[in-house]
């Protein structure tokens, strides 16, 4: 929020910051950045949750606090409101009330979620996306314009090999169908 003057030191700004899913508007949160006092520098959140059908409004308050990093400036942070953790994001899962840290929360990250077998095409997806490419199995890969041989050429060579283990993964899975 520094970065985007959303928030500035030695100033109380208020605001609000909008999200979408896809094209329709999905989200909104209402903030109120005090850094101007040394020591209690603080967001105050404001936002509205639906939990059973019912709107709520919410207001939370979350406390803020800066390291000085070894090249210069400060590094701020949020202090979770559940943990009193030091933390960079704070998240709000479906069902939750407030917003808290990952560790609070219990979240982990998708990658401890994905099992074995979905992980060379998780690769394989990342790789078509890097490239601009449709991304799916088996979806054709062209080399995007202005990457030189030799990296396209490695892209490629990964690219086949993710294709075999994919195809070696699919092949178990129909295996297990056709049993």
């Amino acid at each position: 929020m520094l970065r985007t003057n959303h928030a500035r030191e030695g100033s109380i700004i208020r605001g609000e910051l909008h999200w979408t899913c896809g094209d329709q508007p999905s989200g909104w949160i209402g903030y109120t950045a005090f850094m101007h006092e040394v020591g209690g520098e603080r967001l105050e959140l404001s936002y509205t949750n639906t939990r059973q059908g019912e709107r709520l409004e919410k207001r939370q308050t979350v406390y803020l606090t800066h390291t000085v990093p070894n090249y210069g400036g400060k590094r701020w942070w949020m202090l979770c409101p559940v943990s009193a953790r030091r933390v960079g994001k704070l998240y709000l899962p479906q069902g939750g009330d407030i917003f808290a840290s990952r560790q609070a929360w219990r979240l982990g990250y998708q990658s401890q979620r994905d099992v074995p077998r979905d992980r060379p095409f998780e690769r394989l997806f990342r790789l078509q996306k890097k490239l601009g490419c449709e991304q799916g199995w088996e979806q054709p890969i062209f080399k995007p314009k202005g990457m030189w041989e030799r990296t396209w050429q490695r892209h490629l060579a990964e690219y086949w090999k993710l294709d075999e283990q994919c195809a070696i993964e699919m092949a178990a899975v129909m295996a297990r169908f056709s049993r």
